[in-house]
């Protein structure tokens, strides 16, 4: 079968023990950075010496049929650089091939970079969304921030630290200069550090440069208490944006709590009128 196994964030003693007893054992590893997985095999103590076989970004959708048929003949062991395979790291087309083939597939669960991040945060745990990694390009991040807006979720974010400045002037651009926001970075390091405050504060603070693995942890909308005809006016306006309409609705159903159907509908009403 497939096994895709959680690594270490940042400090080794939280390496699980179910996590070294597989690479005790392992056979075959798929490894997004072979050099990464031989320092972590040291690291850890671990004698053995498994088969490892490169799996990243550039490759995995041409090996990813390959390591399917080897995992239906053993046990493939997927590792990424650090935290658990396919979240913002390679390995979610192998695992989509392995489903689509029939071959089993089981998770040895571990450290996580968001969840750690959102606990550390202080802000609300109930619900949250992953954005994963925020686009390079600034046209792109504050269409990316644009369509979060109404999110009321708290929103859990990767970034570069060459870009992070940048992108929290973004962020205080579309979502407001006092939106609150956490910028957690090298967790469980020697370093780890939460930086809380505004959207405004906490941008000026990184441009005098910030460095180490970052999260950006933001909270979200506050949900609007509006009647149904003003939901239905910003159901359109969010069309006008270029917004599906189903789209919109939901939008503006998940900010209001009005209902999506009673939002859809009322618009599609206004539009044909």
């Amino acid at each position: 079968m497939l096994i895709l196994a959680a690594t270490p964030i940042g400090n080794l003693k939280d390496a699980s023990l179910r996590l070294i007893e597989l690479l005790e054992a392992a056979e075959v590893v798929a490894a997004e950075d072979t050099r990464v997985t031989a320092k972590l095999l040291r690291g850890l103590g671990i004698e053995n010496r498994p088969r490892l076989i490169p799996l990243h970004e550039h490759n995995e959708r041409e090996k990813a049929a390959s390591l399917v048929e080897l995992a239906r003949e053993t046990d493939l062991v997927l590792l990424s650089d650090a935290g658990m395979p396919t979240v913002s790291d390679p390995g979610f087309q192998l695992v989509a091939a392995a489903v689509e083939a029939g071959v089993g597939v089981t998770v040895v669960p571990g450290p996580s970079a968001v969840v750690t991040a959102l606990a550390l945060s202080g802000l609300p745990t109930d619900r949250f969304t992953f954005e994963g990694f925020l686009p390079r390009k600034q046209g792109d991040r504050l269409g990316a921030f644009r369509a979060l807006a109404r999110e009321t979720r708290t929103m859990v974010f990767f970034e570069s630290p060459n870009r992070l400045a940048d992108s929290l002037a973004d962020l205080a651009t579309v979502l407001g200069a006092d939106r609150r926001v956490v910028v957690v970075r090298e967790l469980t390091k020697l370093y780890e550090e939460a930086k809380r405050g505004t959207a405004a504060e906490l941008a000026a603070w990184a441009a005098a440069g910030v460095k180490g693995e970052i999260c950006i942890v933001v909270a979200g909308a506050e949900a609007l208490e509006i009647d149904l005809d003003a939901g239905i006016a910003q159901v359109l306006e969010l069309v006008s944006d270029g917004y599906r309409l189903k789209d919109a609705a939901a939008a503006i159903a998940e900010a209001t709590g009005l209902s999506r159907r009673d939002l859809y509908e009322g618009a599609l009403a206004a539009r044909r009128a």
